[in-house]
């Protein structure tokens, strides 16, 4: 069993495995594999929707006992086409791609079954993707809970203003007066695919910067995605906007609908009491409808950071 780090993680360990998949409609997804070869199966699925893999998340798992899995979603970090391409075509991105590519990733790995992990938007993935295929998941452990529902995207682009009236405003008057008391997240979206550049760059920071500022109660919240790259903001936004405007292509309420398809797969729900953006409301009515889930609620985090990489921590060596 691997020690675990000055920052609260586990040893790094660098891929042993990586490459590129193609699943079709064009795309090809990189992966890669780090830990022991002969190591209990799991992947990571990252957030946004298309903040890409982190190397980070590796450290979420004990090298010595786990065979861990990354990759980037369709249109992000690695993956191709990129979402940063000017004329990038988003249809064929949609959470049922991204559920098939998943079982295909993992045909292509020959695992039998695996640990899902997941964190904000990787928690709705990683509930579609059990849900359609529960006889290949051994565990769940999902930190930042989040279900794709619209009441809960329009909370953050609009309700959210009643916290941060000054931010939102902003926020709302970077889409022409038109579109100003309607979908924002696809007004936002048109802008991220306007010809013109600078109107891409410049919607895609104001998209980062309300990010930014909704994830910012927590007591060590600093900003990240409105300093970030330009070019990572642009897709960043371009893919959130897109799932977002689309409903996350889910029907409403679906995956509480549906949540007895995950009966009898252990599960670990992970959620900060800080996090204001995404209540906790939603893993509390998940964990109450799923016999046999745990909730645990960190009382010093938000949407991330402070105690939450212990929590999964504790969760994954639990599962090893």
């Amino acid at each position: 069993m691997a020690s675990i780090s000055d920052d609260g993680r586990y040893p790094s360990s660098e891929p042993h495995e990586s490459g590129m998949l193609q699943v079709g409609d064009g795309h090809s997804l990189y992966w890669e594999v780090s830990g022991n070869p002969r190591g209990k199966p799991a992947v990571v699925l990252h957030g946004g929707p298309g903040s890409g893999s982190s190397p980070r998340t590796r450290g979420l798992f004990d090298p010595d006992r786990y065979r861990v899995v990354l990759f980037d979603q369709r249109n992000a970090g690695r993956s191709t086409p990129s979402a940063t391409d000017p004329v990038v075509d988003l249809s064929a991105n949609t959470t049922q791609h991204l559920v098939a590519d998943i079982e295909a990733l993992r045909v292509h790995l020959g695992i039998e079954r695996w640990l899902v992990e997941g964190g904000s938007w990787g928690v709705t993935l990683a509930l579609a993707y059990a849900q359609a295929h529960p006889e290949r998941v051994t565990e769940l452990v999902l930190a930042a809970v989040t279900d794709g529902d619209r009441r809960d995207t329009d909370w953050i682009t609009r309700d959210m203003g009643r916290v941060f009236p000054r931010e939102w405003e902003r926020f709302r008057d970077g889409v022409p007066s038109a579109e100003r008391d309607g979908d924002l997240a696809a007004a936002y979206s048109r802008l991220l695919h306007d010809p013109d550049p600078e109107v891409r760059a410049t919607a895609a920071h104001e998209w980062c910067l309300w990010e930014d500022t909704h994830m910012s109660l927590a007591p060590d919240a600093a900003p990240s995605l409105s300093v970030a790259d330009p070019a990572f903001q642009l897709a960043f936004a371009r893919l959130v906007t897109h799932f977002w405007s689309h409903g996350c292509f889910l029907e409403e309420r679906q995956l509480l609908r549906d949540v007895e398809r995950l009966h009898g797969i252990p599960a670990v729900l992970i959620h900060g009491r800080y996090d204001v953006s995404g209540p906790l409301g939603t893993a509390w009515a998940l964990h109450r409808a799923w016999p046999g889930s745990e909730l645990v609620v960190l009382d010093d985090t938000g949407h991330g950071g402070g105690s939450m990489s212990a929590a999964i921590i504790a969760a994954t060596d639990r599962f090893a």
